[in-house]
């Protein structure tokens, strides 16, 4: 009995591998969106007759008979390709052994024949039930004792059949129904696998169109746009993540008035892009239909509280330059201050704060006011520049930030910007980026 045991669950050991292999891959799998189900029950009737065949090969002579897994090949056909599938490879594992011969082989042909039949029977009226591992033990167990049955039954004389059946039985029955039992749960198992993985892959590329579909409702900046001789503008964004709740904006509020927006929405990923979206459009009508700054962000404000069910909010910072005289008017509702430099001094464009934007109705905002001179610039940026860390977890904070305008009097908003990411990379040293990134920088001429 013990080297029946041996025998059949190394044999066991190799149908399982090759079943984790056809788990894992789509061989089975992609015909079961054809609309010919004869395909994968072809297919599924191949793969289970195979296996029968091998269990036949591999088998333990004993006393005429053949003791072997071969049933598990005509099971899985049939819990998988139906009655066609489970009777195609029973009966190509059960004609296989009667050309082995022996007086068995008869009885072994109808066995392994019915025993695929029912549990392609089985898979049209339980199919919920395939899957669940204690049901696969009973059919399992169900199906070997018919074919111990069976043999009982065919095999003359009854004495003959009786011994080999007493001699048979536990081995039989025990490696075949665990087999079973455990072919079912690798192959369910590598199969959810399979599709967790392919949706990871659907739902990255998905990600990496709305990251080009974003940057896409972000201004591109060049000399075309927005056309002013007398200012220079550069910006960069860069998402933890493929999409993030970072944006800016740059727009004419009309011939004479250009607008400068940078926000940060709470949260990341796609909620976070979604509300950015959102939020950027309203800020631009708002901005583009009411005169007064103040009443133009309140406006946005509680636009975007209404039916803000995901309670989602963001920082921002808000900039109407004349480009004629370079007077600038500005609010900020819980950003980080702008890095104003003037000359070869950098310091932090202080105002008063008001709240943020989408996180209570009817909130009030002040507008502050500075008059540029020719050479000052402005960089305005998100917290993720400030908060960025290191290895250690320190931040890279505002001194280091300052500190990236020291002999900058001559470079570009472009040059600032990367200057500052420069620093950053150099601050970090390699640790992932833990927060959305924005900038947006502009020079009066």
């Amino acid at each position: 009995m013990s080297e029946m045991f041996s025998r059949m669950i190394g044999t066991l050991a190799i149908i399982l591998l090759i079943a984790a292999f056809i788990g894992g891959s789509d061989i089975v799998s992609r015909f079961i969106k054809t609309e010919k189900k004869w395909k994968l029950s072809v297919v599924a009737g191949l793969i289970g007759g195979a296996f029968g065949v091998y269990g036949n090969i591999s088998g333990f002579g004993f006393n005429g008979a053949v003791i072997s897994v071969r049933d598990i090949g005509p099971m899985f056909a049939g819990f998988t390709g139906g009655p066609i599938g489970g009777l195609t490879a029973g009966l190509i594992a059960g004609l296989h052994r009667l050309s082995m011969g022996g007086i068995t082989a008869p009885a072994c042909v109808v066995a392994t024949g019915t025993i695929g039949l029912v549990c392609g029977i089985i898979e049209l009226k339980a199919y919920q039930y395939i899957k669940k591992p204690l049901f696969a033990l009973l059919v399992s167990v169900i199906m070997e004792a018919f074919h111990l049955g069976v043999v009982l039954i065919m095999v003359k004389p009854f004495e003959t059949a009786l011994n080999i059946v007493t001699h048979i039985a536990i081995p039989f029955i025990a490696v075949n129904s665990l087999g079973f039992v455990l072919m079912i749960t690798i192959m369910t198992y590598t199969k959810n696998q399979r599709l967790i993985y392919n949706e990871r892959n659907r739902m990255q590329s998905e990600l990496q169109v709305a990251n080009v579909i974003q940057h896409s409702l972000l201004p591109l900046l060049n000399d075309e746009y927005p056309g002013c001789d007398d200012l220079e503008i550069g910006a960069s964004m860069d998402a933890a993540k493929e999409v993030g709740g970072d944006f800016y904006d740059v727009f004419f509020v009309d011939s004479n008035h250009l607008a400068f927006v940078i926000g940060d929405v709470s949260g990341k990923g796609v909620p976070a892009a979604l509300f950015m979206a959102s939020s950027k459009i309203t800020l631009q009508n708002c901005i583009r239909d009411i005169p007064e700054l103040p009443k133009a962000v309140a406006a946005a404000n509680n636009a975007l509280c209404v039916r803000n069910e995901a309670e989602m909010f963001l920082t921002l910072w808000v900039g109407v330059l004349n480009i004629k005289d370079g007077s600038l008017k500005f609010i900020s509702a819980g950003h980080n201050p702008p890095v104003y430099f003037s000359g070869s001094h950098a310091e932090f464009l202080k105002s008063k704060t008001g709240f943020v934007l989408g996180g209570m109705e009817d909130m009030k905002y002040t507008e502050s006011n500075i008059q540029l001179s020719e050479g000052d610039l402005v960089y305005i940026y998100t917290d993720g520049v400030t908060e960025a860390e290191d290895n250690d977890h320190n931040l890279f904070g505002d001194d280091r930030l300052l500190g990236c305008f020291e002999n900058k009097n001559d470079s570009s908003p472009e040059e600032i910007i990367k200057d500052v990411k420069v620093s950053i990379e150099n601050f970090i040293k390699g640790n992932s980026q833990f927060d959305d990134m924005t900038m947006l920088c502009f020079k009066w001429k």
